[in-house]
Formats: structure tokens, C-alpha cells, sequence
């Protein structure tokens, strides 16, 4: 390979092939994939053909960084800011929700003519206008929440409405994708397809499961993972066919990246840190770029970039012209100058990291510096109760971190700390009030409050309520209910006075038959009485390795009329009551919807 540095790219402008308008994207984002993960980067264990000929196609960024979970990625990617701005810190309970004046890349290259699609998974809003209907994307097929229950005939969200389709969830996605290519070939277009794959649950096709687990691997979660990124390194391959078929590849800007490093311990490059961490390993991952005739094949860019980066790039790639307001400054840089063999304009840099602590509390969790030769990280050093102590790493001399050269090097320490404080200070500025969810819009009649969603009041003594698996994430339901004085709340936001069906999701034993359900919300209140029993046992699934805790089993659910609410507009909580309890535990509930009269 040569470093681009050295390489002079013919710019598009130039280039007969752009008189045929404005360059296509195809944006794709793996999930929970590593650094590691791709056979090109020394993983003989692996097999990614076509991922090593998007890389050889076009230019790998050597030390690209993304944040260590998914929503704070994803929220850095859409906008060019880092995700603290738009009020993203976690994974769950809204936590993960970009605030609604925040502009996203396919609100931009909408804005500038562009046809726009989402394929795959979402996390950054579940309710508009936080959904990527309201976030720019005229087409969504593909799940809101931070992980999937069930990769085999997948039942997914295709704008406003859930659907029901056939075969494994990747294939699905591409298929999808290829369609939107297809239906768009009279104006330019940004597909962006964010898979949802090795996230678990360990969900793969049968053959590469057989294949992988016959390679005798440390773990069968390795084997599985290295499945899941095989099956979507061919739907990749799939995409580029299209390209090519359509005439659109000379035409068509193709980006690859993940959203975090790798979600088990397996090969990563001999990085320290995974999913999580802010270590090198926890936040470095692929990043293929290819434009042919635009950007020179085989290349390296040796320059340390970031997430944020992405949507100047693309904007100046495409000639879009977009000028944020003062309140929302880009952190983000263009990457042409590096693309365009120009590194001596490129700024000596800083890229910033942060991973929230559990729950509301976003400071001071912890946190990281990335300069083009160290790693500053701020973490507990004895375990993880200890105190938070700032350490050095040498990357060019150290890149597995084993050596923290704080004490000796307090001159390069200081200003890289120095930079994070104000950085910090700065992209937190506006605090973290959670995101009331918008009810009464226009057009959008009906709310569906998952529990996973909502905040648990529990009673001090003896708790009184939790969730299922206890995490509360993506999919989970509210269980273990044995307290009237214990409730759920979800923080709401009426745009529109008027008169709301109240329905539950549920399931109750026989031993609960006869429990009291009630919502209140601004003094007015509904209930009922559960009459039957609804406790069918969870639906079978296709893990190839049974899951431990993070995503809930899938069940069936019954519904139930509760009431009507009057709700006057403004701001309040909606709150979920059990008004009266039969046998030990109440039922379990897994949504609550609204739906305007």
C-alpha cells in the first residue's frame, strides 16, 4: 500500500464522469464490529473479500475513531458534532435520543436535492421528529432501538408501520437498500445502511455458523460474530454489484465504518479495550473510502480522523453546500485535503472520547485524548470503584498500551487534559434534561411507550418493580412488579389538547388475575381491572448461543382498552400505575400507546 500523502488525486470537478450530476453516497455502518474484524487487517481466522477490496479499491484510514457505544457514534456521524451536543449519552430510556435541533446529514443532502434511505438500525429517537422520518430520511426500513430480538424473518419497521419479511435480517436490509438504488436513478441519492451486525443476539446463518464453529475458534461467540460479519461483507458485495449493473459505480461515494469495537475478546490488532472502552481498542475501527477515478486506490491515510468528520467530508465531496448556525458549529473537519494529497495543510489535532457512567449522571464517567501519537485516558486504575486518574500512552512506541508514561511526561499530559476539560466543559454546556417524547402531532395520531423507555419509581425499602432483565434495554418489558407504590413514567410532551385512547401491552399469569392497571397523566386518570389470564411462553428463537441478559426472549402480547385521557397541551408524565395486586408479582407490561381521538 502508499500513504496518500504522497498520491495527487484527480479532483471531480475535472473528471468527465461528474458531468453526469452530483456524486450518489452509499454510507454503510457496521455495529459492534472491530478494528479487528476484517481478514485485510491480519485476521487469518476471518474471510471478508469484499471488504478487502473496498479497503484496496480505495483509501484506508489507518486511525480512525468513533466513541465507545452505539448511539454516541451514530449521533457524531449524522451531524458532524460530537455527540454530547445533541444531548446523546447513552444506549436506553432516551438517553440515546438526538435532540430535535440538531441537523442531520440526510436533512442537509435532502435540503440540496438528494433522494434519502435508511436500512437497518436507527438509535437516535424511536418517536418523531426524532425518528429518521423526522430526522431527513424520506425511506426507512429497519429498527429504532438499539438491537434487534430476532435476525430470522424479521418483523421491521418500514416508515410508520411494522412489516413483516422473509429470510435473514441482513439480506433483508440489502434488499431493500438495492430497491431504493433502483427507484431512484433520476436524481442523485444518499443510502445510508447501518447493519446491525455481530450485535448480538448471536443470531447467524446456518452455513456460516457450520463454518466458522468447524474452525475451532477461542469461543463460539467469536465463531458467530466472524459469521454475522461474513454474511454482511457478502451483502456488500451485493450493494457494489449494484452500483455496477446500474452504471453508478464511477458516480457513487462508498464509505465503511463500525460504531464501536468489538462486542467479545477476540483479535483486534493486539489494541487493549473492546466494546466500551475508551482504549484504542475500545474506538478504533475500519474505514474504507472509495470513489473510483476520484480517490486513488490502494492508499493509506496514516492521519488520525474521527466520526464527526464524515459529514464535512461528504459535503464537500458532493459539492453540497451546508453553513450551520453559530449555536451548532461543526467539530468535525473535512478529509479532502487528505484524500487530495495534502497533508501539509491538514492541523495537528486532537479527537476526543467519553463514555457515560449508568443512568442520568453524564460526568464525570469516563474519557479519552487522542493526538496523532498519544492516548490520554481518564478511567479507574484499580478496579472499577477506585478513584479516576489520568494516564499516558505512547501509540507509535506502545500501540498495545501496556506502559502509562503520565509521571514522566507531564509536559505532553497537560495540554491534552487541558483540551479535554474545555472540550468537555463546552459539549455539555446545555446539559441533559431528558427528551420529553412529542404526542398530538399532526399525522402522527399514535405513540407507542415501550417500557424500556420508561423510568421506574420504585419504593426505597423494597424496590417494588424492575425490568425484566433488570439492564432495561432495547426490547425489555416491565416485570417483578410486587408494590402499588412502585410506578412507571414516561416524560411526554402534548402538542395538541384533545381526547387519547389509552391501550397496555401485557401478559398475566393466572396468579395475577384480578390486578389493577391505571394511567394518570395531568390529574386525569383510566384504569382496569386484568379479567383473564395471558401468559403465553416465549417464542422460539434461532440463537446459536443462548443470551445473557442484554436482549429479553420475545413473547407474545395481549392488548387491552384501558380508557380515554383528556390531556391538556403542554409538558407532564404519563404515569403507569398498579392499582391493585393479586398474587406475588402483578402482570408484566411491554407498551403503553396513545392513540388521538
Amino acid at each position: 500500500m502508499r500513504h496518500l500523502c504522497f498520491v495527487c488525486l484527480v479532483w471531480f470537478c475535472a473528471c468527465p464522469a461528474y458531468s453526469a450530476g452530483r456524486p450518489n453516497v452509499l454510507l454503510i455502518l457496521a455495529d459492534d464490529m472491530g478494528w479487528g474484524d476484517v481478514h485485510s487487517h491480519g485476521n487469518d481466522k476471518i474471510d471478508t473479500p469484499n471488504l478487502d477490496k473496498l479497503a484496496t479499491d480505495g483509501a484506508r484510514f489507518d486511525r480512525f475513531f468513533v466513541m465507545p457505544v452505539c448511539a454516541p457514534t451514530r449521533a457524531g456521524l449524522l451531524t458532524g458534532r460530537y455527540h454530547l451536543r445533541g444531548g446523546v449519552h447513552g444506549v436506553t430510556r432516551g438517553y440515546e435520543d438526538l435532540r430535535d435541533d440538531e441537523t442531520t446529514f440526510a436533512q442537509v443532502f435532502k435540503q440540496a436535492g438528494y433522494a434519502t434511505g435508511l436500512f437497518g438500525k436507527w438509535h437516535n429517537g424511536a418517536h418523531y421528529p426524532r425518528d429518521p422520518n423526522g430526522k431527513g430520511f424520506e425511506e426507512f426500513l429497519g429498527f429504532c432501538a438499539g438491537h434487534w430480538n430476532n435476525y430470522h424473518d424479521p418483523v421491521l419497521q418500514h416508515n410508520d408501520k411494522m412489516e413483516e419479511h422473509k429470510g435473514y435480517i441482513t439480506d433483508v436490509l440489502t434488499d431493500a437498500a438495492m430497491s431504493f438504488i433502483d427507484s431512484n436513478h433520476t436524481k442523485p441519492w444518499f443510502c445510508y445502511v447501518p447493519y446491525n451486525v455481530p450485535h448480538t443476539p448471536w443470531q447467524a446463518p446456518q452455513e456460516l455458523w457450520d463454518k466458522y464453529k468447524a474452525r475451532n475458534l477461542g469461543t463460539l461467540e467469536e465463531a458467530c460474530a466472524y459469521a454475522m460479519v461474513e454474511r454482511m461483507d457478502w451483502n456488500i458485495g451485493r450493494l457494489i454489484k449494484k452500483l455496477k449493473a446500474s452504471g453508478l459505480e464511477d458516480n457513487t461515494v462508498v464509505i465503511f465504518l463500525s460504531d464501536n469495537g468489538p462486542n467479545t475478546a477476540r483479535y483486534n490488532g493486539n489494541m487493549r479495550g473492546r466494546k466500551a472502552m475508551v482504549h484504542e481498542g475500545g474506538v478504533r475501527v475500519p474505514f474504507f473510502i472509495k470513489w473510483p477515478k476520484h480517490v486513488a486506490a490502494e492508499a493509506t491515510v496514516p492521519n488520525i480522523a474521527c466520526c464527526v468528520d464524515v459529514l464535512p467530508t461528504l459535503c464537500e465531496l458532493c459539492g453540497v453546500d451546508f453553513k450551520p448556525d453559530a449555536g451548532h458549529a461543526l467539530d468535525g473537519i473535512s478529509l479532502v485535503p487528505l484524500l487530495a494529497g495534502k497533508p501539509a495543510s491538514w492541523p495537528e489535532r486532537y479527537v476526543f472520547t467519553h463514555q457515560a457512567g449508568p443512568g442520568p449522571d453524564v460526568g464525570p464517567g469516563r474519557g479519552a485524548v487522542r493526538s496523532q501519537k498519544y492516548r490520554a485516558v481518564f478511567e479507574p486504575v484499580a478496579g472499577p470503584k477506585s478513584p479516576l486518574r489520568w494516564q499516558l500512552y505512547d501509540l507509535e512506541n506502545d500501540p498495545s498500551q501496556k506502559t502509562d508514561i503520565a509521571k514522566d511526561y507531564a509536559d505532553i499530559l497537560e495540554p491534552m487534559t487541558a483540551a479535554y476539560d474545555k472540550w468537555f466543559a463546552d459539549a455539555t454546556k446545555r446539559g441533559f434534561e431528558p427528551l420529553p417524547i412529542t404526542v398530538g402531532l399532526e399525522g402522527h395520531n399514535e405513540v407507542l411507550l415501550q417500557s424500556h423507555q420508561a423510568f421506574l419509581q420504585t419504593n426505597e425499602d423494597e424496590g417494588g418493580i424492575a425490568y425484566h432483565n433488570k439492564s432495561g434495554f432495547a426490547n425489555d418489558w416491565i416485570a417483578q412488579w410486587t408494590d402499588t407504590k412502585a410506578f412507571a413514567h414516561w416524560h411526554l410532551d402534548v402538542r395538541r389538547a384533545g381526547k387519547f385512547e389509552v391501550f397496555i401491552d401485557f401478559t398475566c399469569p393466572p396468579s395475577a388475575v384480578g390486578s389493577g392497571l391505571g394511567v394518570e397523566m395531568a390529574g386525569k386518570h383510566a384504569g382496569l381491572t386484568v379479567g383473564e389470564a395471558y401468559d403465553p411462553a416465549p417464542l422460539p428463537d434461532h440463537d446459536r448461543i443462548s443470551r445473557k441478559g442484554a436482549e429479553p426472549d420475545e413473547k407474545l402480547w395481549k392488548r387491552l382498552r384501558v380508557g380515554v385521557l383528556d390531556l391538556p397541551e403542554g409538558r407532564a408524565d404519563l404515569l403507569l400505575k398498579l392499582t391493585k395486586l393479586v398474587g406475588a408479582s402483578g402482570p408484566e407490561v411491554k407498551a403503553v400507546t396513545l392513540r388521538a381521538q
